[in-house]
């Protein structure tokens, strides 16, 4: 602790100052360089600048309206003319923006909690090819028909239509940390016929980010699902689907869903993808 003398109480150093209100010597030369808080006087001789600690009220309102989020132009005005309907307009408008960061926050740790789920699946999942039932709980859904069957085409156009998505996800201001692992939806009618058309790809949502107007909900069922290592073995796996069901006399109860469940670097040219391919059944 600083202890001074009744001599020195209008004569405190740089670093008196400094070390008596816990910041640094090169912030006091900052506020000094913006106009902020100058020192009342400097030594001819070796140029020290000299402080009074009454200075360190004027200290405490610059710090207090730094740490409110105020840039030291807007305090250097304030600390010349006090302006309270000014000041109380900065403090709304930093205060609405520490809402949209902490609603940022928020996405990214969400998109990072599901990407950790995604990984746990991943790494829990049964070998390609495998056929097991699982319990899928409700999900939420943003959902873009394209008009372009992706069955009719490459890996190429897929690319081309997350383009598109992406592109459509801004305009409704969706965020973009919703943006991973799209899958596509195969419609019921279509999925029993084997007849591959499919032009609705989606990503997964959490309600309270995204209008409920542009939310598709899946409801919870058992499905049968096969996982698949590769994009080309899709249209294999399906009929491999359809034949389990047609074994074992399952109904089928809704859409078929191609889910991303992680993707990987393959090389340059390809997206590398492991996929859960799913259709909602009843059993008996």
């Amino acid at each position: 602790m600083i202890k001074l003398t009744n001599l020195d109480v209008k004569k405190m150093t740089i670093g008196q100052m400094a070390r008596m209100n816990h910041i640094s010597e090169q912030t006091l030369r900052l506020y000094d360089r913006e106009g902020l808080l100058s020192p009342l006087g400097r030594d001819e001789k070796n140029g020290y600048r000299y402080y009074d600690i009454r200075q360190s009220a004027q200290l405490d309102m610059i710090q207090y309206m730094k740490a409110l989020g105020m840039p030291l132009k807007e305090i250097r005005v304030h600390m010349k003319k006090w302006d309270t309907g000014r000041l109380k307009q900065l403090l709304v408008e930093n205060r609405d923006a520490i809402d949209r960061r902490i609603e940022e926050l928020n996405l990214q740790k969400r998109a990072i909690e599901r990407t950790l789920d995604s990984y746990e699946r991943y790494e829990a999942a049964p070998p390609d090819g495998s056929i097991v039932l699982e319990y899928i709980p409700k999900r939420q859904m943003y959902v873009k028909n394209t008009n372009v069957n992706f069955y009719d085409y490459e890996i190429d156009e897929y690319e081309r239509i997350l383009r598109d998505l992406k592109e459509d996800m801004a305009a409704h201001a969706i965020s973009p940390f919703f943006f991973a692992n799209a899958g596509t939806i195969l419609r019921r009618e279509n999925f029993m016929k084997r007849r591959l058309y499919s032009a609705e790809v989606f990503v997964f949502v959490d309600r309270e980010y995204v209008d409920e107007e542009l939310i598709t909900v899946i409801p919870p069922s058992p499905y049968l699902c096969i996982y698949c290592d590769r994009f080309e073995k899709e249209k294999e796996y399906i009929d491999r689907l359809l034949v389990e069901i047609e074994e074992k006399h399952y109904t089928v109860t809704g859409d078929y869903i191609c889910e991303v469940i992680v993707e990987m670097p393959l090389d340059y040219t390809e997206r590398g993808m492991f996929l859960r391919l799913q259709v909602p059944i009843r059993m008996g």
